[in-house]
C-alpha cells in the first residue's frame, strides 16, 4: 500500500484517494459542512487554512493545508519510483 504525505506528518493511503480539489467553490464548501455534520470529516490542517479537500473511497473527506498540486506531485513521484523499481 502506498502512503502519501498530506502535510504536517499526516498520511493517507494513496490507493483510497478518489479526488483532490480546491476548497474555494460553494458546492465543495457545502460538501465539507455536510461531512462535518455526519462525522465523516478529517481535519488534517493543524489549524491552518484549508488548501486541499481530499475525497476518500470510504465517503470520508480529508482537509489538508497543502496545495492539491503539491500532494499530486508527491503521488506522481511515488508512482514514478514504483515504475522504475519494477523495471530493474
Amino acid at each position: 500500500m502506498k502512503l502519501i504525505n498530506i502535510g504536517f506528518g499526516n498520511i493517507v493511503f494513496a490507493n483510497r484517494v478518489i479526488a483532490m480539489v480546491s476548497p474555494e467553490s460553494a458546492p465543495i464548501k457545502r460538501m465539507i459542512q455536510e461531512s462535518r455534520d455526519k462525522g465523516n470529516l478529517i481535519d488534517a490542517t493543524q489549524g491552518r487554512r484549508t488548501r486541499a479537500v481530499i475525497f476518500m473511497d470510504s465517503d470520508q473527506i480529508v482537509l489538508s493545508a497543502i496545495q492539491p498540486e503539491t500532494i499530486a506531485g508527491r503521488l506522481d513521484k511515488e508512482v514514478v519510483e514504483e515504475i522504475n523499481n519494477e523495471e530493474i
